[in-house]
Order: structure tokens, then sequence, then C-alpha cells
């Protein structure tokens, strides 16, 4: 974790009661099931659908990204049809200097568990960030993602809160 805590005291919500996934009508085994906003808050929180693994843990805190309400199941958009995801993020501060490496961790995450056909869109909530603007251009800019995944630094840091994929 990181030293020097941005925000030392953090708010810690319960866990909001998760909805139930319904029954497929389709028994078809070869036939693709719809990805939905509840199945990609369920790879963001659990990895893949597995209660077992450790949700994505913020940065500076061992509490996940959840129990600071960072990222909640509304905060997902999802377009099945299109093949896009977008996840609206809120930093804990207006000033929260880990804001990247979470976006990061987020972008990381859906790119290692959805089909490479879905486009990927990380944004922070409107007026939660003091440069929100840079913040999402920085998330969206796939050559500036790319540069960050090959610093050796960042990517232990992403891998440290991201769940084992055990």
């Amino acid at each position: 974790m990181v030293t020097g805590l941005i925000n030392e005291n953090p708010i810690i919500y319960p866990k909001k009661e998760r909805r139930l996934r319904t029954d497929s009508s389709t028994t078809d085994e070869f036939t693709p099931e719809p990805i939905d906003q509840l199945e990609i808050f369920d790879i963001l929180n659990f990895g893949n659908c597995n209660p077992f693994v450790v949700d994505i843990k913020d940065p500076e805190h061992p509490n996940t990204l959840e129990d600071l309400r960072v990222v909640t199941e509304d905060s997902v958009e999802v377009d099945d049809e299109n093949s896009y995801v977008r996840v609206t993020f809120t930093p804990t501060v207006e000033h929260c200097s880990m804001a990247t490496v979470i976006g990061l961790c987020v972008r990381v995450k859906l790119l290692r568990s959805l089909p490479s056909r879905y486009k990927i869109d990380i944004r922070v909530a409107p007026g939660s960030h003091a440069t929100e603007d840079a913040l999402n251009k920085q998330l969206n800019d796939k050559e500036r993602v790319a540069a960050a995944l090959e610093n050796p630094n960042l990517v232990e840091m992403v891998d440290e809160c991201l769940p084992s994929e055990e």
C-alpha cells in the first residue's frame, strides 16, 4: 500500500444486498448469454462471479472499492448489443492522487475478464475530482494506458489491488 495517506479516514459503507441473477431462458450451452450491469459489477467485485475471490482493493486502504462506494452497481452501464461498457467511479476525495490507479485497475480487470469485442469506457463521476477532464482523457487513451502498463512499478501496484486469479 501507499505511505502518506491522502484520505486517512475514509467512510466505510455496508455492502448493499445483491440482486439475484434470474435464470436464463436459453438452455443451449452454445448460445451466448448477454452481459448485463450486474455481471460487470460482479466481475469488478467478485472476480468473474466467484465470491471466494477478494474484491478490488483501494490502492491506499485495505478496503474494497465497493466498501468505499468508489464503484457501485448503479455506476456501471452496459450495452451488450453494441459491445460497450462504461464504469463511472467516484474517488473518496476531490484531490485523490490514486484516481488514475483506481481507473487503471478497473480497466485492467475488465480487459482481463470481458471478450475483446467490448469497448471499455472508464470515467470519473462528474464533479468528483479536481482534474476530472484530464483523468477521463488519460484513462481512455489507448496509448497512455499501454504506456502505463509497461511501467513495472505501476503494474505491480495494479496487481496488488486486483483479486488473484485463483
